[in-house]
């Protein structure tokens, strides 16, 4: 009798660590608690993404308006646009070109239906060439100036604005023509890019000579 006790508990005990084994995968499921911490994880990234592109977009919508602004008022004190106003120039440097038309006003500066100062991004130099005429007249404050201007580079388009309003002051009056002279605003510049020649670098530069 004391075996078949002694042998029934040794499986019993078998029988109850079986059933834990069994038990043990049912009980915890990795795959599933991975899947439930996962899916918070995603949302919140693009949760976090969400709100990065609603912050930037109300910038570029201002952007957009002050654009709109400007251009509605461009198109209310020129109406039926630059070529129908009668105190218009044109001016030329390099390749950029540059149609300019004066308005009596305060002295504002409008470039492409953008503030001059934004369009020529601060540069002091650029933005004396555009007032350069006007200040030798004396109507810094008496005009208002608007240009279309398209070709080359910043530098070419504030030197070709600055032609541009001497020549619209000359509609003016003609008796502006010896002070605008008399400081070399009159004559157009045509100094422009030499071109390439063959078997050069450049222009002029040519390749370093070698004896043998």
């Amino acid at each position: 009798m004391s075996l078949s006790v002694s042998n029934l508990a040794s499986s019993l005990s078998s029988l109850s660590f079986s059933s834990q084994v069994s038990q043990g995968p049912t009980a915890l499921s990795f795959p599933w608690t991975l899947s439930t911490f996962s899916l918070p994880a995603k949302s919140a990234r693009r949760a976090s993404l969400s709100i990065t592109a609603t912050v930037a977009a109300p910038a570029e919508v201002a952007e957009e308006d002050d654009t709109m602004e400007l251009k509605n008022y461009v198109k209310s004190r020129l109406p039926g646009g630059f070529a129908a106003q009668k105190i218009i120039g044109t001016g030329r440097r390099k390749c950029a070109i540059a149609r300019v038309v004066l308005q009596e006003g305060t002295g504002k500066v409008i470039i492409n239906y953008r503030d001059a100062k934004e369009y020529l991004q601060g540069n002091p130099l650029w933005l004396q060439y555009v007032k350069v005429p006007l200040v030798t007249l004396g109507y810094e404050n008496s005009y208002d100036v608007f240009v279309k201007a398209h070709g080359g580079g910043l530098s070419g388009q504030a030197q070709a604005i600055t032609l541009g309003v001497a020549r619209a002051l000359l509609k003016v009056s003609a008796d502006h023509r010896s002070p605008l002279k008399k400081e070399g605003l009159l004559t157009r510049d045509a100094r422009v890019v030499e071109r390439k020649k063959v078997g050069l670098k450049k222009a002029r530069k040519a390749p370093q000579f070698s004896k043998r």
